[in-house]
């Protein structure tokens, strides 16, 4: 029986970890063995952290994307299987990344097309951020992100439309025509990891199908790289120390005020991700966007000491970023709280330099 992988890309703050979360919890309760895999420019990911929380089988692939780092990405799939028998595996590429169908559909279909079973690229897409894409605008981001956006639904199998709950009918169904319309070779979901709604269908496509990578598309690879090189991504976890720390608190109260001071600088937002973990408790909380974007889940309860894990990527020079989250996170801590910087990784990434570009479909 072969493993299906199933890669769901998709825009900074789609959505992703989220729905790998809970398509696995879903999928487990069918009886289905899942591994899942998380990938970055850096190491110290709040998802791999958070995924391995909540009892995933999980390997990271950090350093660079999936499409540069192909062997990586294969080895990653090769250490699930060795650590446990797996019947679908579940990717999450940078969400900064494009040019997928091209250098990594095509090239799983033709060097492990015989162990794998490969599901339909799917690229998850915020509401908010589709609607301003298909108007013609950029949704906040330089026009050279933007251009990623727009990129990654052109190649798209599957493009599904997320965060349905902040909808209503009316508008969601006048914006799936929409983007039915614009891209009429994909087949256009809608779903909410939030209540559910969409999920069975979108798992439906995902684990029956194989028609993977039918698109490939042109892409500006000076425009891609001036894209992926305008945020800045900062990656850092922290061991914090104080007299009965209610850790909650804390978490909303940085992410607020992290959320003011990028607002405040007009700084576009990709994603801020913050995990507290405190014992066997943890908070995990994520802006994606404007302050009022915040989202918070779960609890590490009150304590004398946590780790925290930080992942932000902000249109603004890596320098700046790594300075203004330090200031806030003093800040926000204050004299009664200690912070000790275990791991911290802030950059700027490089040139797409894929191990593999296909000029053609895999049949």
């Amino acid at each position: 029986m072969k493993t299906r992988i199933i890669l769901v890309g998709g825009f900074l703050g789609a959505g992703k970890t989220t729905l790998l979360w809970e398509a696995a919890r879903k999928l487990t309760k069918q009886g289905k063995h899942v591994g899942l895999i998380t990938n970055d420019q850096a190491s110290e990911l709040v998802d791999t952290a958070f995924l391995e929380l909540t009892g995933g089988v999980v390997s990271e692939v950090s350093g660079s994307c999936f499409c540069c780092n192909f062997n990586g990405f294969t080895n990653a799939i090769s250490n699930i299987k060795a650590k446990k028998h797996v019947d679908i595996i579940i990717a999450e590429p940078v969400g900064s990344c494009t040019d997928l169908s091209a250098t990594i559909m095509q090239p799983l279909k033709e060097k492990l097309g015989n162990d794998l079973d490969i599901s339909p690229l799917t690229v998850l897409v915020d509401p908010e951020r589709l609607n301003d894409i298909l108007d013609g605008g950029t949704s906040g981001l330089h026009a050279s992100a933007a251009y990623i956006v727009q990129k990654q639904l052109e190649e798209a199998d599957i493009i599904a439309i997320t965060k349905t709950d902040l909808l209503s009918q009316d508008n969601l169904e006048l914006l799936k025509n929409r983007a039915a319309d614009k891209w009429p070779l994909a087949t256009i979901l809608a779903l909410s990891s939030k209540n559910g709604e969409g999920m069975e269908m979108w798992l439906n496509e995902v684990t029956n199908r194989l028609n993977a990578g039918t698109y490939l598309v042109e892409v500006d690879y000076d425009v891609y790289a001036e894209g992926e090189a305008v945020l800045g991504w900062l990656n850092t976890t922290l061991v914090l120390h104080g007299n009965s720390v209610k850790w909650d608190s804390l978490a909303e109260k940085l992410l607020k005020e992290l959320g003011s001071r990028f607002d405040n600088l007009k700084a576009a937002i990709g994603h801020i991700k913050l995990l507290v973990e405190a014992g066997d408790q943890y908070v995990i909380g994520n802006l994606t966007g404007k302050k009022e974007s915040l989202n918070i889940r779960g609890s590490a309860g009150m304590g004398n000491e946590a780790k925290m894990i930080i992942n932000a990527r902000v249109e603004m020079n890596p320098a700046e970023l790594d300075n203004i989250v330090s200031e806030v996170v003093s800040k926000v801590c204050g004299e009664d709280i200690t912070q000790k910087v275990e791991a911290s990784k802030c950059l700027k990434p490089g040139r797409p330099n894929p191990t593999h570009r296909y000029d053609y479909i895999v049949r």
